[in-house]
């Protein structure tokens, strides 16, 4: 039964979107789900940018309230994962219009959706909380901005070396054989399962770039944008890995400089004082 229900996945050339020889879907099947990603992703991104420009780049939470925060947070994975999460999406979803017809096969592809964002939300939740407390941390003592800036480039710098990053990206770089065993889940819920499980390991593989938001700023736009393209190469370039190490060894160095330099701490600059002749 489970070779049944993976067959249309089986048939599909195993070669992983990362430029080693093709892509998991027919040109132009790819060139129609790429125009729906990018459909999609837009809008996130002109809502993020518009929201950016009405609150600035202040420390911590910035005032907002959780239910608001985790909105505009959703809205920011939305523009920045999407892209980068198209060939699992891209492939699933094709599954899932070979198996269901109209209604019910737009009801899977929001329930895969639907997962991959929760898993989002969940980290917007830890996200909120490492906000307040620094925001909270800086008001306080103004200088400790300079060591939660030196502290979060260093932990972003150290996970991107780690072996949990390692294997989220390998996963999300040769999505193939995982879909496969995606297939066999039981029907009740499969889908949101899918989403749930390929979110979780995003999330391993995107926590780490997600800490210097601290630092940079959570409403930072150019930071965003920057994290967005470090992301989509990372998964789609046949040497994501080793620009994923560079990005590491870079965010170490940054570590080692933030103390002294102010220009690299944005999300933390407002209320702390000037650091120029440090």
């Amino acid at each position: 039964m489970r070779r049944t229900r993976s067959s249309h996945f089986a048939a599909v050339r195993p070669v992983a979107p990362t430029g080693q020889g093709g892509t998991l879907l027919p040109n132009k099947d790819l060139a129609a789900a790429w125009f729906l990603i990018v459909l999609i992703a837009t809008p996130a991104w002109v809502l993020t940018i518009g929201q950016a420009r009405d609150m600035g780049v202040e420390p911590g939470t910035m005032g907002m309230a959780l239910p608001l925060f985790l909105l505009l947070w959703v809205t920011m994975m939305a523009a920045m994962m999407l892209p980068s999460m198209a060939p699992v999406a891209i492939t699933w979803v094709r599954g899932i219009g070979r198996q269901s017809s109209g209604w019910a096969r737009a009801s899977r592809t929001i329930e895969f959706v639907g997962g991959y964002l929760l898993v989002w939300t969940a980290f917007g939740l830890l996200a909120y909380a490492a906000l307040a407390f620094t925001g909270g941390l800086v008001d306080d003592h103004p200088t400790a901005g300079r060591w939660i800036g030196f502290s979060a480039f260093l932990l972003a710098g150290l996970y991107q070396l780690g072996p949990l990053k390692n294997v989220c990206l390998r996963h999300c770089r040769d999505p193939l054989s995982q879909l496969v065993h995606y297939a066999g889940f039981p029907r009740p819920a499969r889908d949101l399962r899918v989403g749930v499980h390929h979110g979780a390991y995003c999330v391993g593989c995107c926590a780490g770039l997600m800490v210097v938001l601290i630092p940079l700023g959570v409403m930072n736009v150019a930071a965003m944008a920057g994290l967005a393209v470090v992301i989509f190469v990372e998964k789609l370039w046949s040497r994501g890995q080793l620009l994923a190490r560079g990005v590491g060894v870079t965010f170490i160095v940054l570590a080692v400089l933030a103390p002294f330099q102010g220009w690299l701490l944005p999300g933390l600059q407002n209320s702390m004082p000037a650091m120029g002749g440090m």
